[in-house]
């Protein structure tokens, strides 16, 4: 005897879980060149028991200005061999590239601690420290991590949080800034030498 076909659904599709959607838009927002595919994959991360925890609040777009900033470092090569390295400050919310410092040599830690009071100066004037604390992400580099700069950090009201080992991805932000500015600037203006390119930069 042939069974009949369960019954259609009928109506509606059911909505989807707000807090998914949320974590969707979070994340595309910060990684806008991901498919499908690989936000889906970071919605699982947390609950496939493998690798590192994801830290969700090192990843998620904020909503209001000066609430998390992210950092990052690049290197720009010139015409005549010379090598410029830049690190840089973002605000996650609006965008803005609040703040840099460039050097011929490698980014130290003296570097980022001067990159810090550059933001900070940049948007609030010179004050010994923050009246609310902003959290400051960056990646594992060794100027970033070591101690003096997370103290030097904590020390004028911010707070340093870095991404998982190995999740580039968690610094989204930073990292499609750099890839913007290499293809729309590095690419297509002259890097004659060291020096011109750090004129540039304030451009």
């Amino acid at each position: 005897m042939h069974n009949p076909s369960p019954p259609r659904r009928r109506g509606r599709s059911p909505l989807p879980d707000a807090e998914l959607v949320a974590d969707i838009r979070a994340l595309v927002a910060d990684l806008p060149t991901y498919g499908y595919r690989r936000v889906h994959a970071l919605l699982l991360q947390p609950h496939s028991g493998k690798g590192e925890e994801r830290r969700p609040d090192s990843r998620v777009a904020v909503d209001r200005r000066n609430t998390r900033w992210c950092s990052d470092a690049l290197e720009i090569g010139c015409d005549n061999g010379e090598k410029v390295r830049i690190a840089f400050a973002l605000d996650r919310c609006d965008r803005e590239a609040m703040g840099h410092v460039a050097t011929t040599g490698g980014i130290a830690a003296e570097d980022l601690r001067d990159l810090m009071v550059a933001t900070v100066e940049h948007r609030f004037g010179p004050v010994n420290r923050l009246a609310e604390p902003i959290e400051w992400l960056s990646d594992n580099g060794s100027p970033y991590v070591v101690g003096d700069t997370r103290r030097f950090a904590r020390d004028i009201g911010l707070v340093p949080r870095t991404t998982p080992v190995s999740s580039p991805q968690s610094n989204g932000m930073a990292e499609h800034f750099v890839r913007t500015l290499k293809r729309d600037d590095v690419r297509v203006n002259p890097m004659a030498n060291a020096r011109a390119v750090i004129e540039q930069l304030p451009a």
